[in-house]
């Protein structure tokens, strides 16, 4: 008898653990935004290559790759320019800025998340240009 019971509860246990937001709509960015037209021009735009964007609630996954050892070193920030445009949906441009002082042949793939919460206008959405890819990403909230 006692042994079901310890399986009820083991049982109810792991269902209050369960996560049932299975959008991940809650989801701790790594990196913050910044917003700076000065910072925008003048942080350091060493090579990378953006593979691909991606939105989870408020955080814009960007996958990237560049020259280097390990990608250890970098120092890696999303900078948007200040600025909006008059177009629908309101556009802001972006630049992923890369400091990359490692001075290896390896090709380095990583994977970062920045919150882009403090890049919303009035409206619900904002398209997102970063400049140094071609591609574009649809933010709405």
């Amino acid at each position: 008898m006692s042994y079901r019971f310890l399986i009820i509860i083991v049982l109810f246990l792991a269902i209050l653990g369960c996560d049932k937001d299975d959008d991940n709509h809650s989801v701790d960015c790594e990196f913050s935004t910044l917003i700076s037209s000065e910072a925008y021009e003048n942080e350091p735009s060493d090579l990378v290559t953006i593979n691909s964007l991606k939105i989870n609630g408020d955080c814009l996954k960007i996958n990237f790759s560049a020259g280097g050892c390990n990608g250890n070193s970098w120092e890696v920030k999303l900078i948007d320019s200040e600025e909006t445009s008059k177009s629908l949906p309101v556009q802001r441009n972006l630049r992923l800025s890369l400091k990359n002082e490692e001075l290896c042949y390896a090709y380095i793939t990583k994977e970062l998340t920045f919150d882009i919460s403090n890049l919303k206008i009035s409206g619900n959405k904002v398209q997102l240009n970063i400049t140094n890819s071609d591609d574009t990403i649809l933010y709405e909230y």
